[in-house]
């Protein structure tokens, strides 16, 4: 039997939430996927680091949450505008959007999925009692085993959904929590006096023309 067809058989077995089980699986994992690209920092270097190399010059050479940030912050603080917080708070609103994106959908499906195998091992269940009731359980080779299987095979399925789910979100959690911090950090840092700014910037211009990569 081939593998296919083995899916297959495994996919009937499991009755009427096997569909939106696999579905499920198919929308974790591309938002998974998703989370895992929009997380991205662009550098590996905090807050401090990233804005005393942008003084001196030093332009970050990757793209992701953090860089986007620094051009931004760093462009309207040069414009030296009054309540500085509050047009960093409207320009960092992108990167907050991003990093939280399907958030909700991943936790709603790492949620539904074991309780959707439930709802499948609870009919599987009335389907094994019904076989005893009607004494089916001799005349029917699909009694009581198919519903034992069909209860089984869907709490494994909505397991195996939700399990690897929580865990990699869990992990993508943590990345965002960081990066909000990261991006706090920066905020206070861009609002406040820059000690040695001003030397900074003179050696920058002493050494324009130079190429520089984080």
């Amino acid at each position: 039997m081939s593998i296919w067809q083995q899916l297959l058989d495994y996919f009937n077995s499991g009755g009427f939430v096997m569909p939106p089980l696999v579905l499920g699986t198919v929308i974790l994992w591309w938002t998974l996927g998703y989370r895992l690209i929009a997380l991205k920092s662009g550098t590996l270097r905090s807050a401090r680091a990233l804005v005393y190399r942008y003084l001196k010059g030093k332009m970050p050479s990757g793209n992701g949450v953090m860089v986007r940030a620094l051009f931004k912050g760093m462009a309207l603080r040069n414009k030296k505008l009054d309540n500085l917080r509050r047009y960093l708070d409207d320009a960092f609103a992108e990167e907050y959007a991003e990093i939280k994106k399907y958030k909700v959908i991943i936790s709603t499906i790492v949620i539904v999925a074991p309780l959707l195998g439930l709802l499948g091992t609870v009919s599987g269940m009335i389907e094994t009692f019904e076989s005893l009731g009607d004494m089916s359980l001799f005349s029917q080779s699909g009694g009581i085993a198919g519903g034992i299987s069909q209860a089984l095979i869907t709490t494994q399925m909505g397991l195996a959904v939700s399990i690897p789910g929580l865990i990699v979100n869990g992990f993508l959690d943590k990345k965002q929590r960081n990066l909000e911090i990261e991006m706090a950090q920066l905020k206070d840092l861009l609002c406040a006096p820059i000690p040695g700014e001003d030397e900074l910037v003179l050696t920058c211009e002493k050494t324009k023309g130079n190429n520089y990569a984080f």
